[in-house]
């Protein structure tokens, strides 16, 4: 019986490991495109990422901590807790990135220049009730052949997801993408927010 219980702590906290370094890769890629963009709804979308990690970390130091039942555990357990540490350090430097463009400081010119030339935009939409994307997958939806706007993470709730082709669009879900200025429009109309 307690082998069933430690073998469900120790998924649980894989799982959870898991699910703190996709959301740190995440923030990094969102904070990097904040940068180049200069969009500061990306570098909110890293704020509340942020937010999340470190709710996750806790929980994730917690569960690891109180799995420790016998002192030999404790130096295997000891390696978990640094792994959760450095997906920690990546959020916090995803979300120092972020904070750049929140606070609205001037870019480097190098990074200027290339924000002045760059044709790509970041837009973000929520999916209205009547969108005719309501319950298609991102492959069915053909959102970057119909608009030339590439989906970076769809926010569900509190959720946030990496584009999969299999993933199922939602009335309510925030889809962020980038691609070319000229495609804006045609975005915001398939996913139903404009006319």
């Amino acid at each position: 019986m307690a082998e069933g219980r430690d073998t469900g702590r120790f998924e649980r906290i894989c799982n959870d490991l898991v699910e703190l370094k996709d959301t740190s890769e995440l923030m990094m890629d969102l904070a990097y495109s904040a940068l180049l963009l200069n969009s500061r709804e990306l570098a909110e979308e890293v704020r509340m990422l942020e937010e999340k990690v470190d709710r996750l970390h806790t929980e994730f130091e917690l569960l690891v901590l109180s799995s420790c039942v016998k002192p030999e555990d404790a130096r295997g357990l000891l390696g978990l807790i640094r792994m959760g540490v450095v997906t920690e350090q990546i959020a916090d430097a995803a979300a120092e990135i972020a904070e750049v463009v929140l606070r609205g400081e001037e870019p480097h010119p190098v990074l200027r220049m290339v924000i002045k030339d760059a044709d790509e935009t970041v837009e973000r939409a929520v999916v209205s009730e009547d969108s005719p994307l309501v319950g298609k997958t991102l492959k069915e939806a053909r959102i970057p052949e119909e608009t030339g706007m590439w989906v970076l993470v769809i926010r569900r709730g509190d959720r946030w997801m990496r584009p999969r082709p299999g993933t199922r669009i939602q009335a309510g879900d925030v889809i962020i993408a980038s691609g070319y200025a000229d495609g804006e429009e045609d975005f915001r109309k398939l996913i139903g927010c404009g006319s």
